[in-house]
């Protein structure tokens, strides 16, 4: 929200749209969650690219055009990239916690900021680096959480805890 900075100007169609994605993202993680522990990675990876692959066609069918040579290899390169990171991802969500993963994709925001300065050098205002600051610090707090109750779950009771 922080990031967002809502006005009643913030709700056009093209928001409402952002957040409609939004939603669907999130019951996206929900279904990964609960796929990731039953069905093999490449699959839900192959299923999940075939929705989305679906969609975006839909999408630009009446505004295709064909990309040249360079756009394919880079177009397959973010392919591969994109891939390998959903792989992971889906790795993550089999082992931990929706609630413990989630948060990490919100660093995207982050990098988008400091791909946005690299790219067309725009410079994030205060209210960017606060955003950020809360997104990453919630990261690293559940993070330490998760790693303390792992601790606290392994170590098993002392012997002052079975008194």
């Amino acid at each position: 929200m922080i990031l967002l900075r809502p006005t009643p100007e913030s709700f056009q169609p093209g928001a409402m749209l952002a957040l409609a994605a939004a939603a669907v993202i999130g019951m996206e993680l929900i279904f990964i969650k609960k796929l990731a522990g039953r069905e093999a990675p490449f699959q839900i990876l192959f299923i999940n690219n075939a929705i989305g692959l679906a969609i975006a066609s839909l999408a630009v069918v009446w505004v295709w055009q064909a990309p040249s040579l360079l756009q394919w290899a880079g177009l397959a390169a973010v392919g591969v990239l994109m891939a390998g990171a959903q792989v992971c991802f889906i790795h993550g969500m089999a082992r931990a916690d929706a609630s413990y993963v989630a948060p990490f994709s919100y660093a995207t925001l982050a990098f988008a900021a400091f791909y946005d300065f690299v790219a067309f050098a725009t410079v994030p205002d205060w209210v960017t680096w606060l955003g950020a600051a809360v997104i990453l610090g919630g990261a690293v707090m559940l993070a330490l959480r998760e790693a303390y109750l792992k601790r606290r779950s392994t170590s098993g009771p002392t012997p002052r805890q079975e008194l």
